[in-house]
């Protein structure tokens, strides 16, 4: 599975969706989903990237940013990350999307899925935007 972190093109805000289904109904989360295997992963957060959000490769430069593996039920995660370059337009496929201040508590399990997870990818990924 993939997940890809987007920044708008000012840094104040990252993309989510606002979960319709279990799990995490009703919370937000990462835009992403199921990597096909005969695709490699770039070409597939691009892929999702597009269908759950209209955001196009001319878009945004995605970074293959991170690996979070779940040993015992053998599910790898692959994260993405990426900074608008210009203003978009955005089409939902199932899920509402949402930007949502940088700033926000992306650790607050009661508003977003993943179990602290999607604080933790956030933060790991401002340090790496820091270091630039």
């Amino acid at each position: 599975m993939n997940v890809i972190v987007i920044f708008d093109k000012n840094l104040d805000k990252t993309l989510m969706c606002k979960r319709t289904k279990e799990p995490y109904m009703g919370m937000y989360n990462l835009v992403g989903g199921k990597i096909e295997k005969e695709n490699d992963g770039l070409n597939e957060a691009y892929r999702e990237l597009s269908e759950e959000t209209n955001i196009q490769k001319s878009d945004v430069d995605l970074i293959y940013f991170m690996n979070l593996s779940y040993i015992k039920w053998n599910k790898e995660l692959e994260v993405y990350y990426g900074v608008l370059n210009k203003d978009v337009t955005l089409i939902e496929e199932v899920n509402k999307l949402e930007w949502v201040p940088i700033d926000d508590n992306f650790f607050d399990m009661n508003k977003y899925a993943g179990e602290g997870n999607i604080g933790h990818i956030i933060e790991e990924i401002k340090i790496d935007m820091n270091k630039k």
